[in-house]
């Protein structure tokens, strides 16, 4: 792209903090909107060394201020990566979630902003998928089983009606277990991982460890976010592998001589079974794939 201003909705977070450094380095100008209840300005050091051409917005999406913001700053695209981030994941957390969606839309309406880009955990958005469906396609359907899956879906819906009555261009990215640097320990379960060995103590694997997950590392989420911010206009995309690997396995890649055996706990509830996405339609829409293996990303972890 040419370059663009962009605002990226949870810029202090593990994701935001990626994708800003990247737009940054790609020439654009930047706004980090953060209520850091969550997120650190300590992810934004390199960042804040871009005079000129990043700010820092310490406001919350759901204040009043923030559509006044939007307006002011004029970004030609909005990214949100507040919805269902993975301290929301809950049920109050969701309906602040499905508020900061609808927040963030409504400025781009009002505020002519050319395209909101969201990304929402793929777990929720497809619940349970059969194994015989996996990886799992774009458009698949499952009967919800909890509420946080209800309200991805809503979250995601939602993008379709601002599309589609008021012309706000959108894309929504479906996204497997990202991992890497600057994600916390209660975030991710490499990031769990991590801490357990950098602390010389036992991983708590819950349940029986069988359950398999999609893990992308945070290069190739931020490749697709970037990606996202002038091609898959009004579509839902994955950003995952296709392959999947059990938290056993995974237990089994990270310590490797450590001697560390894990924990076992309780499963957790509404714990899924399997996940995994097909990234075909990403190729496709995208011009992407990821770039990185499991084992060469966890390397760049400690």
């Amino acid at each position: 792209m040419q370059m663009s201003r962009f605002m990226v909705c949870g810029g202090a977070g593990f994701v935001g903090s990626h994708l800003v450094d990247r737009l940054l380095a790609d020439g654009h100008e930047v706004d980090a909107v953060d209520d850091l209840s969550s997120g650190s300005l300590t992810n934004l050091s390199s960042a804040r060394g871009s005079i000129g051409r990043f700010k820092f917005q310490n406001i919350a999406v759901g204040a009043p201020e923030f559509a006044e913001l939007v307006s002011l700053r004029r970004p030609q695209v909005v990214f949100n990566l507040v919805s269902l981030s993975p301290s929301l994941c809950h049920l109050r957390g969701c309906l602040a979630s499905v508020g900061a969606a609808t927040s963030i839309l409504e400025a781009a309406r009002l505020s002519a902003v050319t395209k909101v880009v969201a990304a929402l955990p793929a777990g929720l958005l497809y619940g349970q998928v059969a194994a015989k469906e996996s990886p799992v396609k774009e458009g698949h359907h499952s009967e919800p089983r909890t509420t946080e899956e209800v309200f991805a879906r809503a979250i995601a819906d939602l993008h379709a009606v601002y599309r589609d009555r008021h012309g706000v261009d959108h894309t929504v990215l479906a996204v497997a277990n990202a991992y890497g640097r600057r994600q916390r320990a209660e975030d991710g379960v490499v990031a769990a991982f991590v801490d357990a060995l950098d602390n010389a103590r036992p991983a708590v694997i819950h349940g029986t460890g069988k359950q398999t997950r999609d893990f992308v590392h945070i290069d190739d989420v931020v490749d697709a976010l970037a990606s996202s911010a002038d091609k898959a206009g009004g579509v839902v995309v994955n950003v995952g592998t296709g392959t999947p690997t059990s938290v056993n396995d995974l237990w089994k890649l990270m310590s490797g001589a450590s001697g560390l055996a894990p924990r076992s706990s309780t499963a957790r509830p509404n714990d899924l079974t399997r996940l995994s996405l097909s990234p075909v339609r990403a190729r496709i829409q995208l011009g992407w794939s990821p770039a990185t293996k499991l084992r060469d990303g966890l390397k760049t972890l400690r």
